[in-house]
């Protein structure tokens, strides 16, 4: 079992994830292979325009902001499928279709023969519950659990990575227990890691990575 690594209050949670949101930003646009500066990020940020990119990739940009900004103001609403389907619905405005409802085709994963199934949606909502209101696991085992299984779903059409990381990070922030993103020198080795659940279903790997290499906050 993972340990909390930080006991920060509410209030500082929110305090770091609101100072470091372009920063998440700027890591999850790298992970879905955006080619961008972390000015550049701050520019899109501020409702600027960055003439090398995409109209798509400016609005993941956009959309990240507007997932972000709806995690932190609803910090304190249950933590549920709905929540979910949220996030994802931001995540992938004006990008995907359908977004936040469930993905109701077969879908490959470049990198792997895995192919998920198409998810049934009472199935998922009770792995959530059940996870969250696990007591016999610390609250950074829950969420990083959370975010493995989601990733390895595929609940939605698109972002659910992005999806994924957000949920668990709503929760973290809400409990004081740290942030999570990935920097862009371990993008490659958290794809690599990624994989390799997907393929076994063995999360172990993936959940240590993303505990020792993936989780900042503060430390008294």
């Amino acid at each position: 079992m993972l340990k909390d690594k930080y006991n920060m209050t509410q209030e500082q949670n929110i305090f770091l994830a609101k100072r470091n949101i372009v920063d998440s930003i700027y890591k999850s646009s790298h992970i879905e292979g955006i080619d961008i500066t972390f000015p550049e990020t701050q520019k899109i940020f501020d409702g600027g325009n960055v003439s090398k990119l995409r109209i798509d990739e400016i609005q993941t940009i956009n959309n990240l902001k507007h997932a972000w900004l709806f995690v932190l103001n609803s910090i304190n609403n249950k933590n549920d499928l709905n929540l979910l389907k949220s996030i994802n619905s931001l995540v992938g405005s004006n990008l995907v279709d359908n977004a936040g409802n469930k993905r109701n085709y077969n879908v490959s994963i470049g990198g792997t023969d895995y192919k998920p199934e198409i998810p049934d949606e009472k199935k998922v909502e009770t792995y959530i519950n059940d996870t969250i209101s696990d007591s016999s696991k610390t609250i950074t085992d829950r969420a990083i659990t959370i975010m493995c299984y989601l990733m390895r779903t595929q609940f939605f059409n698109d972002g659910n990575k992005r999806s994924s990381m957000l949920f668990a990070n709503k929760i973290l922030i809400e409990n004081g227990k740290g942030i999570i993103s990935v920097s862009v020198d371990q993008d490659v080795e958290f794809g690599n890691k990624i994989l390799e659940f997907y393929e076994t279903n063995d999360n172990t790997k993936l959940k240590q990575f993303i505990y020792d290499e993936c989780l900042d906050g503060i430390k008294e």
